[in-house]
């Protein structure tokens, strides 16, 4: 921690810090974010604050608390509407299912416009060529609103 860059402690979600990159000559590149993480059924999801201070990226802590607090559910609406816009036809329950199960949550951010992304990856392989992961952007009601692929 430094004066610099404090830490963000919330008392649910955990410590916050900086992100940061060092780069190949030394050099720091400091992000306009900050980064947590979260164990959720045997598995830690990265958290991510947009903000270039601690009081902007402390402001998106009762939203991003909002959502951890239904996440399985969040996560299933998420994993439904990835396999929905990336299908022809309307999908079989059987397909959901199984991309349910695939489709693991790997990283949430809480951006500055209020938007909530969850950033899924797959893990058979199956679904998504590698180096390429869905993601669902949420709107203040929870609503998906968007579904990209990034690399």
């Amino acid at each position: 921690m430094s004066d610099e860059h404090p830490t963000i402690d919330d008392a649910d979600l955990g410590v916050f810090t900086r992100a940061t990159t060092e780069l190949s000559d030394g050099s720091v590149l400091t992000h306009d974010w900050y980064g947590g993480s979260l164990t959720h059924r045997d598995s830690t999801i990265e958290l991510m604050l947009e903000g270039a201070s601690v009081e902007e990226s402390r402001a998106r802590l009762p939203r991003l608390r909002a959502v951890i607090s239904d996440l399985d559910a969040i996560q299933r609406r998420a994993s439904d509407a990835v396999v929905t816009s990336f299908s022809q036809d309307e999908p079989e329950q059987h397909e959901l299912d199984d991309a349910a199960s695939d489709l693991a949550l790997e990283a949430i951010e809480a951006a500055s416009d209020g938007t909530i992304v969850l950033h899924l990856t797959d893990t058979c392989g199956t679904h998504f060529p590698e180096g390429y992961w869905p993601a669902a952007h949420l709107a203040d009601d929870d609503t998906i609103t968007n579904v990209t692929v990034e690399s």
